[in-house]
């Protein structure tokens, strides 16, 4: 009888060890899982406290079509919270105040819908675009499109390169947003190009130029000479020249 209550404990205490074993492994496992993409999704869309052209894009659509009287600045404040309600309930959806996936749809922004649909691969990881936001990736490739559609691709690619050249840079704003809009520093954004929406082949060169590939070489300029009025950038060391665009240092 004691032989066998020995026998019991023996197999009970292997038991507990097991259990313990298997409760460790498997927290171990909850937490080394990716988070669920829904848990990330929020810092991609747009909400109160955003900012950048993405947001300007959204408030100028709402403003045209009634729903928001505020400044067009880029600023996701109250009164834009309020104004995507109103849409939103007009157009049937959750009134959350939150620019989503299905409220860029019904804005007619598909563009940036994409960005998020890339910016998540189906296991809730990022698709790869380092510390950079899908705005960053918008707005690259809004620069980009402005300031060199019908350039080779190679050429588009470089352009978004020196733009985050710059960001790197001491010498320069450390954001994407603050570069490109920088006073004086792109002629799409004084003359107003930069509000056109990017097409497939700005948004490709732009994630190229944000998975690392720099055609320019680390430039921090380029320019074209048949228009460029500056003359100190004519002073700049050229490192390459694609389509009509020199690339320089």
């Amino acid at each position: 009888m004691k032989k066998a209550i020995r026998i019991g404990a023996i197999a009970l205490a292997f038991l507990a060890v097991g259990l313990i074993y298997a409760l460790f492994t498997v927290d171990r496992h909850i937490q080394n899982v990716p988070p669920a993409a829904a848990a990330d999704l929020p810092a991609a869309v747009l909400r109160q406290g955003s900012a950048g052209g993405e947001v300007a894009e959204v408030q100028r659509r709402l403003k045209e079509w009634g729903y928001y009287d505020g400044a067009v600045d880029g600023v996701f404040g109250s009164g834009t919270r309020e104004a995507v309600k109103k849409f939103q309930q007009k157009n049937g959806l959750t009134a959350d105040g939150v620019v989503g996936l299905a409220t860029f749809r019904a804005l007619g922004m598909n563009a940036s819908a994409s960005v998020l649909e890339r910016d998540y691969d189906v296991t809730g990881g990022a698709a790869g675009t380092s510390d950079y936001t899908s705005t960053d990736l918008y707005l690259l490739a809004k620069a980009i499109y402005a300031e060199g559609r019908g350039e080779p691709y190679v050429g588009q690619v470089a352009i978004g390169a020196v733009i985050l050249n710059r960001v790197e840079s001491s010498q320069f704003p450390n954001t994407v947003a603050g570069v490109i809009y920088q006073k004086g520093a792109f002629t799409a954004v004084d003359d107003g190009q930069i509000n056109l929406e990017p097409d497939d082949t700005a948004y490709n060169a732009a994630q190229d130029a944000l998975n690392g590939w720099d055609p320019s070489y680390g430039c921090l300029y380029y320019y074209n000479p048949a228009v460029a009025t500056s003359k100190w950038i004519f002073d700049r060391q050229t490192v390459t020249v694609i389509g009509r665009h020199v690339f320089a240092i």
